[in-house]
């Protein structure tokens, strides 16, 4: 992939997260990954987690659409809150 090289502005807070978060390259162990690879890699696990979420939810329609499911009430009552 070609880099366009841009500048964003970031807080302090936000450029010292992303500085903790960068880890060791497997094949380099001495150098770290960018803060590009470090969003990029943010980026990809938030896909990862949508559509995770989404499976999930479509999961949980089915269970409700078959009755696979407790009120309220009866959470309470099961757990006697």
């Amino acid at each position: 992939m070609r880099l366009m090289q841009t500048t964003i502005q970031v807080s302090g807070e936000i450029r010292d997260t992303l500085e903790r978060m960068k880890i060791y390259k497997r094949e380099r162990e001495r150098e770290r990954e960018s803060y590009n690879e470090v969003i990029e890699r943010m980026i990809e696990d938030n896909l990862e987690l949508n559509e995770k979420t989404k499976k999930e939810i479509e999961e949980a329609k089915k269970r409700i659409d078959q009755g696979k499911f407790l009120t309220m009430e009866e959470v309470a009552k099961k757990y006697g809150v």
